[in-house]
């Protein structure tokens, strides 16, 4: 699907859900004890997703299960080289993830440095059991040794592009978009 020549729906706010709910059985299957999870999302848009499998779980199986939401901005290895606007905020983990089975959660995954400043971030909350990835896309482009566990889409990409993750609760709308890089309006990816 199409919009226009320089966007392309990756996602649309139907298939949204969907995508969402499977990766919410994807994280169950390989987690079967739903006690030892612990969902961490990376501000801002893991923290979207993250509540969306949150509650995707707990319509499942009826378990609230434990979750939090980490700023990695303070262990990006481009701290020096974002914008002094950037808005640091609160890292949210109110409970032990010492030998809890962690599923870091994130909105695209790209170069994998995100990622690993989220990992960095939750060594120093604690030790858990494993640290599994779950991400809505993965577009490519590598440039550490990660792979994620869980993943809602891969979307081939070229480094021209942009994928834009629209939530309702911050877009008015739910969905994912490819677009040009000189279409890009302010999303910010790694």
């Amino acid at each position: 699907m199409s919009k226009s020549k320089k966007e392309i729906i990756i996602i649309d706010e139907k298939t949204f859900p969907r995508v969402i709910n499977r990766i919410a059985h994807e994280i169950m299957e390989k987690n079967p004890d739903l006690s030892d999870l612990v969902l961490i999302g990376i501000k801002k848009g893991g923290s979207l997703l993250k509540e969306r499998i949150k509650n995707a779980i707990k319509k499942m199986e009826g378990i609230e299960v434990l979750s939090g939401d980490i700023d990695i901005t303070m262990y990006r290895d481009d701290i020096f080289k974002i914008s002094p606007k950037h808005k640091i905020e609160t890292t949210e983990l109110l409970f032990s993830i010492d030998d809890k089975n962690v599923v870091l959660i994130d909105d695209v995954l790209f170069t994998g440095r995100t990622v690993r400043a989220g990992i960095d971030a939750i060594f120093d909350f604690g030790r858990p059991k494993r640290i599994q990835l779950a991400v809505l896309i993965d577009r490519g482009h590598r440039e550490l040794p990660i792979q994620a566990d869980f993943v809602g889409k891969v979307v081939p990409t070229s480094r021209k592009e942009i994928v834009e993750v629209m939530f309702k609760e911050v877009d008015g709308k739910d969905g994912v978009v490819l677009r040009e890089k000189n279409d890009r309006k302010n999303k910010v990816e790694s």
